[in-house]
């Protein structure tokens, strides 16, 4: 590792104490939140819109969000570790096949729609195993019990009978 890769990496790790971003991908709707001087004042303008391109590695990486402000396209790249960007919030997940989403551009309304990925969490799987096999385990030992019945009422049957003779 050369002096300037160990200079970007202590600078990202510097950065990232500071804040928590959230891993998103492209075809992701995010929620910029940028810092905006204007004057003397400065404030916070949130940006919402879908990852279209994540580009570059350490601290050049970079991300560009796309919106329909008043049925006009904007895209805005973010530098990933820059000062502007207050925050990232992640509002939904999209399922996408492809790293670079550029062909939305040229799709208007419901063609340029992302379907939401839907993902299921171990927990929640596992909660379910144990719901399913707490059953499944109720349910053989209510048969267990039904067969040990029936057993039981005919092992008394042929005694009784022996006794009527």
């Amino acid at each position: 590792m050369n002096i300037i890769e160990k200079i970007e990496k202590s600078q990202i790790e510097k950065i990232q104490a500071d804040r928590n971003f959230p891993e998103f991908n492209p075809g992701d709707t995010i929620k910029v939140d940028v810092k905006v001087i204007e004057g003397t004042r400065e404030r916070v303008q949130a940006f919402e819109g879908v990852c279209i391109a994540k580009s570059g590695s350490g601290i050049n990486r970079s991300f560009t969000v796309r919106k329909i402000s008043y049925g006009e396209g904007v895209e805005r790249v973010f530098p990933f570790y820059s000062p502007k960007v207050a925050g990232i919030t992640l509002l939904r997940k999209g399922r996408v096949r492809r790293a670079k989403l550029y062909y939305l551009r040229s799709r208007r309304g419901k063609s340029a729609r992302i379907v939401e990925k839907i993902e299921i969490k171990n927990k929640d799987i596992n909660l379910k195993k144990q719901n399913l096999k707490s059953n499944e385990k109720i349910k053989v030992t209510e048969k267990k019990t039904k067969l040990e019945n029936k057993k039981e009422t005919l092992a008394e049957k042929p005694k009784d009978e022996k006794k009527d003779k």
